[in-house]
């Protein structure tokens, strides 16, 4: 059981009915509208929401992992967008997961399977070649576990993918990015298409924001990300090619023995994952 002030709770969302978010401490962990779940109030969902809708023709059907679920919002969308598709939750708060049962139950035929694990295990158990797009949005205490970012991490997430799969990877981090930069890193040691997106004040480091890795074996939709990008209702940047290989130079992927949680989020009310 975590400590007192890092159990997560529903909080129902005041302006509108029907919503609530999941809170942990100050932490707002996700939001969710049962009534509309393409509604993500999130900048980052929006943007992993995008590059799930450009990973495949519209309403076709995707299996999809997701390590880490709280109110299950990306999980909901998918099922919503994509029905039928295959959705597999890794989500070790079991309290957490028996609050949204009760108060944001899914549909019985939504396709989404909940497993009280953390990643590590739950990765680790999943059978090769099996999901066309792994999603990592998982935070303890407002910060990534530094075991699933390492490089033995993502070799185990790119055994799970397809040869034409994806791994979407949400972080939190602020400039010079020393973080961000090795969790690329390890993404690159396996993918050898990358993208990086976040919203420009933080790409500017102006303050601490939540930066998206995708990752692949196959080529990415970066056309489509871009167009995206300078149409969304969160407008952010999409770093590809020269900009993400400056990312990398000089660094090193994080591994078992030397691995690192994210930044710790700053004092007052966040939104990170």
């Amino acid at each position: 059981m975590p400590e007192q002030r890092y159990r997560s709770e529903l909080v129902p969302d005041r302006d509108v009915p029907g919503a609530y978010v999941v809170l942990t401490g100050t932490t707002e962990q996700s939001w969710v509208d049962p009534d509309d779940p393409t509604r993500l109030e999130f900048d980052y969902v929006q943007r992993i929401a995008d590059a799930i809708d450009a990973s495949a023709p519209v309403g076709e059907r995707l299996r999809v992992v997701h390590v880490g679920g709280a109110g299950m919002t990306l999980a909901r969308y998918v099922a919503h967008t994509r029905p039928s598709s295959p959705q597999i939750v890794l989500e070790p708060d079991t309290e957490l997961t028996q609050q949204v049962r009760e108060r944001l139950p899914l549909g019985r035929h939504s396709g989404i399977k909940v497993r009280g694990v953390d990643g590590l295990t739950g990765i680790a158990a999943m059978p090769a070649d099996y999901a066309d797009v792994v999603v990592l949005d998982a935070f303890v205490a407002g910060r990534v576990p530094a075991e699933l970012t390492t490089t033995e991490f993502f070799a185990d997430v790119t055994r799970v993918l397809t040869a034409s799969g994806t791994l979407m990877v949400n972080i939190t981090d602020q400039a010079p990015f020393d973080y961000g930069r090795r969790v690329l890193a390890g993404v690159a040691e396996h993918c050898p298409h990358l993208l990086v997106s976040s919203e420009p004040a933080t790409l500017k480091g102006r303050r601490l924001g939540n930066v998206v890795v995708l990752g692949s074996r196959r080529p990415l939709p970066v056309d489509e990300l871009v167009r995206r990008a300078a149409g969304s209702v969160f407008p952010y940047r999409v770093l590809v090619d020269e900009p993400v290989q400056k990312w990398l130079r000089g660094v090193r992927a994080f591994t078992r023995e030397e691995s690192a949680a994210s930044p710790e989020p700053s004092s007052g009310l966040t939104h990170f994952g």
